[in-house]
């Protein structure tokens, strides 16, 4: 990652969790199933053990797709995990869905296609991606109703460090306003250490 920062993901953690069959694992499908959100006592415990390790520690972590409630969000505050900055990505609920219903996984790389926005190089490629269990249509509309019920509460713990980002348009353009937000928290950040140095 062009910042140094360690990408941690829920939903790859939550995923790696139940390719690896244990009973969290288990259990944590069947709220995936649902879209619902799953239990904070399995969730919570994945974020904090990968937040927690050196990479993270050293540094410095961006947590995709999580906190997804307020009480996960208490939860990483009482853990003593302090995000500097909260970014939401604004997105159409029909551009959301026609995103996560044509995203496909290539089981031997592990990369991530999309059938309309970045199709695989090669037909051998083509031939063996599969879809994740939760990005059928109707998985991603329970999520997405999950998510209304839950976005103002999160919203509200981060509201003095929360930008919003038009994520409707292409990912160059997320990218840029994303690189901008970012950019101006390191330079502010180096020039309050420098100011503490001198």
């Amino acid at each position: 990652m062009q910042y140094g920062l360690v990408h941690v993901a829920a939903g790859d953690l939550l995923r790696a969790e139940i390719a690896s069959g244990s009973e969290n694992g288990r259990r944590a499908r069947e709220y995936m199933e649902q879209g619902q959100l799953v239990p904070d006592e399995i969730v919570v415990m994945m974020v904090k053990e990968r937040l927690l390790q050196p990479d993270s520690k050293e540094k410095g972590w961006l947590l995709d797709g999580y906190p997804r409630s307020s009480s996960q969000a208490i939860a990483l505050k009482e853990l003593g995990f302090k995000p500097d900055l909260f970014i939401l990505l604004e997105v159409p609920e029909e551009i959301l869905v026609e995103r996560v219903v044509g995203r496909r996984l290539d089981p031997i790389t592990g990369k991530i296609y999309h059938l309309k926005y970045s199709r695989p190089e090669t037909q051998e490629i083509v031939s063996r991606l599969t879809q994740r269990f939760d990005d059928t249509e109707e998985k991603v509309k329970l999520r997405l109703n999950t998510h209304h019920q839950n976005v103002e509460a999160v919203l509200s713990m981060y509201e003095d460090i929360t930008i919003k980002v038009d994520g409707s348009v292409n990912k160059e353009d997320v990218f840029t306003q994303i690189d901008g937000a970012l950019t101006q928290l390191l330079d502010k950040r180096q020039a309050t250490s420098e100011s503490l140095a001198a």
